[in-house]
């Protein structure tokens, strides 16, 4: 721990002693070479995924060490309806990701801060309506979950402690919105591993009321996400106006502070579908547990675990998925759609490097991985190390598809990467995994996921070659 605050130390030192000259150069990704800035952008993406993942598991550790199965099933269902939560404003803030990129690109400085004075008054009213509701109607919501009865009293405690905390949750994912959609994408992981560390430490100080600090049980666990959020928050903005961040909203800029329609239209119009492609994802994924319960519940935890591990997998995919769509947002802006084409097919290749040596890493040590989380006895380890023999492979292609969706996104065509995960996730995969596991047997189920990222893969390396997605335009003033 002490060596995780230690680095959470120089972290923090390291940039807030960066110059604080607002003649610093702007982080631009439409210029230089294509691979490095790729990969030095998705980098930081990719270590805050893998850091939130970690933080969620350490911090299911304390509160099942500690408190036990009850206080660990109260906040799986308070965590269902952050996840839901996140999953609302995810395309909002891509959304603002790539109008920021854009207006960027073409050197539209003053357009960009209208973006983010439009996001910022936006984002506030909403994070105060949901906590809120939230906080008013949080048992409610849990008693439409079925929680059970002996969990209800916990989740309630955890949940509006959760739902106090949104306004710096959806303040965070805007500013990292901005920060990325302007080409700073390690700003973003600085602070979030400040908030981890944070989170982390303070988890079982609270939970357990160790030294000064009170013991609150459930309660603690969420009082330590929340004061985590509010302090990496608070110095994120901080960090921002000593440095005199381009984009800041300043004192000239306060008339900025506005709802401007046009924006709020594009950021919900070209939001929701990317977010509901989250949706759709995890739709297709609840349909699958529905279907292997009914093998039994070693198969249940085989796929449990192959699950966990590919959310691993994914990960550098998503990065430079992410990372993609921001450069080309800029490049698009800036009309140079020569380097967006070298930006895409960049991206494809350093995705299937990456993404290929993790498939192969895991491949060679498959039992070793499985067994980590799950019992040496039983035919469970032998059903998870079959799933990841038939399905690892495949998240190569999941990475091409969500490469060439997130190109095709930073142009404003949202909607078809949606119909494509609709078709491949809900009308093949589950009527496959469904209708063909009862005739031809339980490895149908695993042989979806090949099949179905295929068909999203080729529908969409079809729409990028075919498509009139490059005429598509974020706002209709747009020219």
């Amino acid at each position: 721990m002490r060596k995780l605050f230690y680095q959470a130390s120089e972290f923090t030192e390291e940039i807030m002693t960066e110059s604080s000259s607002s003649q610093k150069a702007r982080p631009s990704l439409t210029e230089g070479p294509i691979t490095k800035t790729l990969i030095l952008f998705s980098l930081p993406i990719l270590l805050g995924n893998v850091l939130q993942s970690l933080n969620g598991s350490i911090n299911t550790i304390w509160i099942g060490k500690y408190l036990g199965e009850v206080a660990l099933a109260a906040t799986s269902n308070a965590n269902i309806i952050m996840f839901f939560l996140i999953s609302s404003i995810f395309g909002i803030a891509m959304a603002a990701v790539i109008l920021i990129g854009q207006n960027l690109g073409a050197k539209k400085v003053q357009e960009a801060k209208k973006v983010v004075g439009t996001s910022t008054v936006f984002f506030l009213v909403l994070s105060i309506i949901v906590a809120l509701l939230g906080w008013i109607f949080s048992s409610t919501i849990l008693d439409w979950m079925n929680t059970p009865p002996d969990v209800k009293e916990f989740a309630v405690t955890y949940t509006r402690i959760m739902f106090a905390g949104v306004p710096f949750m959806f303040g965070y994912n805007l500013i990292m919105a901005i920060l990325r959609g302007s080409g700073d994408a390690k700003t973003p992981f600085y602070f979030l591993l400040l908030s981890a560390v944070l989170d982390v430490v303070l988890n079982p100080l609270l939970i357990q009321g160790i030294g000064p600090f009170p013991k609150m049980g459930i309660a603690g666990s969420a009082v330590a996400t929340f004061i985590a959020q509010l302090v990496s928050f608070v110095l994120l903005i901080a960090y921002l106006y000593k440095k005199k961040y381009f984009l800041r909203i300043t004192k000239a800029d306060i008339p900025l502070l506005r709802i401007n329609w046009t924006i709020i239209r594009t950021l919900i119009q070209k939001g929701l579908p990317m977010g509901l492609n989250m949706v759709v994802v995890s739709l297709s994924n609840l349909m699958l547990v529905h279907l292997v319960n009914a093998y039994g519940s070693e198969s249940t935890a085989a796929f449990g675990v192959a699950m966990q591990i590919s959310s691993y997998v994914q990960m550098p995919a998503m990065a430079i998925g992410g990372a993609v769509t921001s450069m080309a947002a800029q490049n698009i802006g800036a009309g140079k759609w020569d380097r967006v084409n070298r930006i895409t097919w960049t991206g494809v290749g350093v995705n299937i490097l990456m993404t290929g040596l993790i498939v192969a890493i895991l491949h060679l040590f498959n039992r070793e991985v499985v067994s980590f989380f799950l019992p040496p006895e039983g035919k469970a380890i032998d059903i998870g190390v079959h799933i990841n023999n038939i399905t690892l492979w495949s998240f190569i292609i999941f990475g091409v598809f969500n490469v060439v969706a997130g190109v095709v996104r930073s142009a404003g065509s949202v909607v078809f990467p949606l119909i494509v995960a609709f078709i491949a996730l809900l009308l093949v995969r589950i009527p496959l995994a469904t209708v063909l596991s009862h005739k031809y047997g339980f490895d149908v189920i695993w042989w979806s996921f090949p099949v179905s990222f295929s068909v999203a893969a080729t529908l969409n390396l079809l729409y990028y070659r075919f498509g009139k997605w490059k005429q598509a335009r974020m706002m209709a003033s747009q020219t």
